[in-house]
């Protein structure tokens, strides 16, 4: 049981280091002329096309018929962990500023340790908490290297951010709760569906984009729902089915900071402060507190 978790965890890491080349596809499509919209729509619809082939080759037709249960928490996740997340973080970043609305979006591991304690009724001990405490200080540090002067104080962006990690938070619950009753490929598909139809029916993805169907933009789109999307959320999923410690899970998946930030400075030249740095070291920090036993 021991191996079999530690196998999960390590699952649940990788997922985190692949989704830290995020930063990387988006300033791609970016440079190629795609919009935010549009980059977040090829994203979902790429990976719902990629992830539903591969659960169709893997599990066959049948693997599609699930129960109420699980079509309602994979829409909920589709909709409420990534399309909202993203449109609330969106927001946050515009009021606030990216040093606060990052700060408020890794309060995320606050949220799903309560999340798991109060559903789960998982075990939160001192051990968690200091980590937890730990990685929100350390991912703040990491994102924002300790410098707030670009904060604009705001009512509306404090809650869209909170509202962000609360979002945030929701994927670790909602995956457990959905990869309980089918297999990852399913639950995967079916969450990207249900993105990639809100995105289309709320963000409208084709406006403000000079051509739609330029090749630069679907290779780069492709590439960025094949590799951080498709293959980190099978692993993530995976990782986190039959998981007995849901909060660990963000404080894993926060190597995507550490990974983000090497992408920065050996691609884009820029430059790791020793707030990012100290940021980076708390994250390991924390990584290895939470695995005590």
């Amino acid at each position: 049981m021991k191996n079999s978790q530690a196998g999960k965890y390590t699952l649940i890491m990788v997922s985190g280091c692949l989704w830290g080349t995020i930063g990387l596809f988006i300033k791609l499509l970016d440079n190629a002329g795609s919009s935010p919209a549009y980059t977040t729509f090829l994203r979902m619809g790429f990976a719902f096309l990629i992830l539903a082939a591969a659960a169709l080759i893997k599990e066959g037709a049948g693997s599609f018929r699930v129960s109420r249960r699980t079509l309602v928490t994979c829409m909920m996740m589709g909709v409420v962990s990534m399309s909202i997340n993203n449109l609330c973080y969106t927001n946050a970043v515009s009021l606030l500023g990216m040093s606060l609305g990052a700060a408020l979006l890794y309060m995320a591991p606050v949220f799903t340790a309560i999340e798991s304690k109060v559903i789960f009724s998982e075990n939160i001990g001192k051990h968690k908490i200091a980590a937890i405490a730990l990685n929100v200080i350390g991912c703040t540090l990491a994102a924002t290297g300790g410098d707030f002067s670009g904060v604009h104080v705001s009512a509306a962006g404090i809650l869209f951010g909170v509202g962000a990690a609360f979002a945030y938070s929701t994927q670790n619950i909602f995956g457990r709760l959905a990869t309980d009753d089918a297999p990852p490929f399913t639950v995967a598909a079916y969450n990207f569906m249900f993105a990639a139809l809100f995105t289309l029916l709320a963000a409208r993805p084709f406006s403000g984009v000079g051509d739609p169907l330029d090749p630069g933009i679907l290779l780069y789109g492709f590439l960025f729902a094949l590799i951080p999307t498709a293959v980190a959320y099978l692993l993530y999923f995976v990782g986190i089915s039959g998981l007995t410690e849901s909060s660990k899970v963000p404080v894993l998946c926060s190597l995507e900071l550490v990974v983000a930030a090497i992408l920065g400075a050996a691609v884009f030249s820029e430059r790791i402060s020793v707030g990012m740095a100290a940021g980076i070291g708390m994250i390991f920090v924390s990584i290895i507190v939470i695995n005590r036993r």
